[in-house]
């Protein structure tokens, strides 16, 4: 066994066989349901319950009582900015989310930063949150095990990696029971909290009272106001998650609309329950903040005390290990919208090309491996700190947010003389708007000099990074263009081939033929046809055109879409086959689609060489006139790759320059 089909095997093993992307079924199969979606995706929400509260009480110190205005505060922004987000669901259906909409509703420019404050968003949910239930796992572990902490964070994601690559359902169907059963737990926490000090509600309020009136007389009405804002606002973590489900709608099961906005209903109304409960819980229960615990393990602890014998110490368990297990699921709204979010962006030319592609697993692999890697760099970078990881993830999130609410605000201005619901629905996305600046601003201004800084200065780079991207890939379709026209100007001229006149050429399987690889009739493609004709001119009497259609993530989004895409290849594959019959050459089309090209070719050769054994493939390669380290990562080298292939196979394969 060779150490290639060793490694092909144990691929097998880990991540999966191939799948049919032609079974009409597999968008099916593949897809989610409200309640998967919940799961896979939802669990980002709800899981910031675990950390967002905490934050947000821990900020009262010395006013807890104050909390019941921030968890009223914060049960009410989760519903405006969930309602908010409806509508983006309802205007962009094939999903995007924050990027999309500030493309779309804004300018590219802006969306390239929201798509880019995003991207590490998402880095960040799956770093904090496998921090987060690392621990809380350890909380109720000696304090001797802590300084494997880290590693087990760190064991954390690459397994979550490598459940992602074998597909989306792989990685979300294992996890539901234990969804379920931290919703069981923390509703049972959080009704027996409340019940057993439902009869003290009073003195709570009367307390709640005489604090808010003695923190006015201390502080003075702005400086109470300041305490309670600055807890909403280092709550902030709590709002992380909800824009997850408008940018997953592509792994929705149809019609997705109507999925997209049950998921975010089941999202939201859990979201906003549990983190009222808590606070309310810290509030009855007077929890005070322990080192080596989280907040959480302190309440529960506090909750069971009267319990007695192993049932306390068992529900403690089973709740903090329920939560470090959401917080996994949770990490799981990464690599399902991270890798998307990338894959879009680089349909848009702001990122390589190849973040748009799938792997035979039908996943965008490259995404998935980034975000993963990312994450596990920020992990070690911050020793597992989720207080530190925190402040980086609130400035992000709330940057797309923002943008994501003006654009719609602008939108339902602009469309004010067609949509009859105009003004209720901008007055949702403007008390979005409202809400999400404060908060952004908030969360900066306090947090800047503790790290907000670094969020701000890696979205930067990687912005600058897009635009130089962007502005190299617009170079480069310049320069094809000038060569679309040269080419045009051939063809109308009957080009290097000559028109010839008689009769239909005949198939001659004994003559030698030039196969040529195409990716559309445009100007690479006649350019390489040529340069052939040119080289070896009179030589070639049959003539082979090979197109693979790339199956990615633009083109991956229902049954539809590849019958388009297998219809259009055909269409550009023919019009070569066309236009050499009409120059008196024998020339056929052999087409196919699939993730990965060079796969493609190599399972079409030996068909071809069958029908025409005297045969030469040909292919055509960009050179750059001064040809740097961002063009060979920008572009992708297939013929090389090719070329191998079929070197192996005995197939002669030539490659010719097309500089630029």
């Amino acid at each position: 066994m060779t150490i290639q089909t060793g490694l092909r095997k144990a691929k097998t093993f880990l991540i999966g066989s191939s799948r049919d992307f032609r079974d009409s079924r597999i968008f099916h199969s593949i897809s989610l349901t409200a309640f998967l979606a919940w799961v896979g995706l939802g669990s980002d929400g709800l899981s910031s319950s675990c950390y967002g509260p905490a934050e947000a009480f821990k900020a009262l110190a010395g006013h807890p009582a104050l909390g019941i205005f921030v968890a009223l505060a914060t049960g009410l922004t989760i519903l405006i900015i969930a309602s908010s987000y409806s509508s983006i669901i309802e205007l962009f259906p094939s999903g995007g989310g924050g990027y999309l909409v500030a493309s779309k509703l804004l300018s590219p420019e802006v969306g390239v930063v929201s798509g880019s404050a995003l991207l590490i968003d998402y880095v960040l949910t799956i770093t904090i949150s496998v921090a987060s239930g690392a621990d809380a796992i350890f909380s109720f572990l000696p304090a001797s095990m802590l300084p494997f902490k880290l590693w087990f964070a760190v064991a954390g994601v690459l397994m979550l990696l490598v459940l992602n690559l074998r597909g989306i359902k792989e990685a979300v169907m294992p996890l539901v029971p234990v969804f379920l059963l931290f919703v069981a737990t923390h509703l049972v926490a959080i009704t027996v909290a409340v019940a057993t000090h439902i009869s003290n509600a009073g003195s709570v309020w009367h307390e709640t009272a005489s604090e808010l009136h003695g923190s006015l007389q201390s502080l003075g009405l702005f400086g109470t106001l300041f305490i309670i804002l600055k807890a909403y606002s280092l709550g902030a973590g709590t709002f992380t998650g909800i824009e997850a489900v408008s940018n997953g709608l592509p792994v929705l099961r149809e019609p997705k609309i109507r999925t997209a906005k049950k998921t975010m209903r089941y999202m939201s109304w859990s979201l906003s329950i549990t983190v009222m409960g808590l606070m309310a819980a810290y509030i009855f229960l007077d929890v005070k903040d322990s080192p080596g615990k989280t907040l959480n393990a302190v309440l529960f602890e506090s909750i069971t005390a009267s319990w007695g014998g192993w049932t306390g110490v068992s529900f403690v368990w089973i709740t903090l290990l329920s939560e470090a297990v959401l917080l996994f699921i949770a990490a799981q709204t990464g690599f399902l919208d991270g890798p998307r979010v990338l894959a879009n962006m680089a349909l848009d030319n702001w990122l390589p090309k190849k973040f748009a592609m799938l792997s035979d697993r039908l996943v965008t692999e490259r995404g998935i491996l980034v975000m993963g890697f990312a994450s596990l760099l920020m992990m070690i970078a911050s020793h597992g700190s989720v207080d530190f990881l925190i402040v980086l993830y609130s400035i992000n999130v709330f940057i797309t947010f923002t943008l994501s609410q003006l654009g719609m605000v602008r939108h339902w201005w602009l469309e004010r003389g067609t949509e009859k619901r105009w003004l209720r629905k901008m007055a949702i996305n403007g008390i979005g708007l409202i809400l999400t600046t404060f908060i952004l601003l908030s969360v900066l201004i306090l947090k800047f000099h503790e790290g907000g800084w670094i969020t701000l200065l890696i979205t930067g780079v990687l912005v600058l990074a897009a635009l130089f991207i962007r502005r190299h890939y617009t170079k480069t379709y310049e320069t094809l263009k000038r060569l679309d026209i040269i080419v045009e100007a051939a063809v109308m001229s009957g080009g290097d081939l000559g028109a010839k006149q008689g009769p239909e050429p005949e198939y001659d399987p004994k003559g030698k033929t030039a196969a040529i690889l195409v990716n559309g009739f445009n100007g690479l493609g006649l350019h390489t046809l040529f340069s052939v004709s040119r080289l070896f001119s009179g030589i070639y009497k049959n003539f082979v055109f090979v197109e693979i259609g790339p199956i990615d993530a633009g083109n991956f989004k229902g049954a539809d879409e590849i019958g388009h895409l297998n219809e259009y290849i055909e269409s550009e594959c023919n019009k070569y086959v066309r236009y050499m019959k009409d120059h008196g050459y024998y020339a056929e089309a052999f087409t196919s689609m699939g993730t990965d090209v060079v796969e493609e070719i190599s399972k079409l050769a030996p068909n071809i060489v069958v029908r025409f054994p005297d045969i030469v493939f040909f292919g055509g390669q960009l050179v750059f006139t001064n040809e740097s380290m961002m063009d060979r990562w920008l572009h992708n080298f297939t013929v090389f790759t090719v070329q191998k292939n079929l070197y192996s196979q005995g197939v002669p394969f030539v490659i010719l320059p097309i500089r630029v």
